[in-house]
């Protein structure tokens, strides 16, 4: 089987640090392209550091352009949760602003500038990290509507890219993944004494394996840490 090019942005956070070390850890990884807007530092040869700024395009375009090789698969781990609205009464327009510009454009970006950089004649994977509260369906408790709805479109986003991306290889999957609650800085504001929260090296393994299991039946599709499918 030939070995795997992946590409993983956001390696300056909790999940997205895991994700790169644990797949240095597998026997089929060739190159493991770490973004993030800090050039996080690896001490492993397997990893090589490139800073971006995700929401800036010529940034974007840069890094795209400089890569060597063809990749088999991009995992989008950026995510920011702030201030999630209790009623109502805590919208602005402002909220609404980050949330979109830390949870969904930078998705979107990604995938203009690096889908073009997957291969075209094989299997190539897609993934970016959404979340359950996301689903519309799945919404019984109410609030956070700014995370939420950057979430939501999110989701709508990874849909369209899916439809996309078929047209120029149809061997493309392209899906969204939910981390579960892990204890990393997004989530400790909101934490509960009596509650355990996954560890980053735990979720990213789950994620990993999560990953590795998808066909394209499960192109444009949502996915919890244990596989199960999570409803739009």
């Amino acid at each position: 089987m030939t070995n795997l090019n992946v590409a993983i942005f956001g390696c300056s956070g909790a999940i997205g640090k895991a994700l790169c070390i644990e797949y240095t850890k597998k026997q089929n990884i060739d190159n493991i392209i770490a973004y993030s807007r800090s050039g996080e530092n690896f001490e492993n040869d397997l990893i090589k550091s490139i800073k971006v700024d995700y929401c800036n395009e010529e940034s974007l375009s840069n890094a795209s352009s400089s890569l060597q090789f063809k990749l088999d698969i991009i995992i989008v781990a950026i995510g920011a949760l702030e201030n999630p609205e209790k009623s109502i009464k805590d919208l602005s327009a402002q909220k609404f602003l980050d949330m979109f510009n830390a949870n969904t454009i930078p998705t979107a970006l990604i995938a203009k500038y690096f889908l073009p950089c997957l291969h075209r004649d094989k299997t190539t994977k897609f993934a970016s990290i959404s979340a359950r509260v996301g689903s519309i369906e799945d919404n019984e408790l109410g609030g956070w509507y700014s995370y939420r709805a950057s979430k939501s479109a999110l989701n709508m986003i990874l849909k369209g890219l899916s439809i996309e991306q078929k047209r120029s290889n149809k061997n493309s999957i392209i899906f969204g993944l939910h981390p579960g609650t892990v204890n990393s800085k997004l989530s400790r504001p909101f934490q509960k004494k009596d509650k355990e929260y996954f560890s980053p090296e735990f979720s990213a393994n789950k994620l990993i394996d999560v990953i590795d299991t998808k066909t394209t039946d499960d192109n444009g599709k949502i996915f919890a840490w244990d596989n199960k499918s999570i409803p739009y």
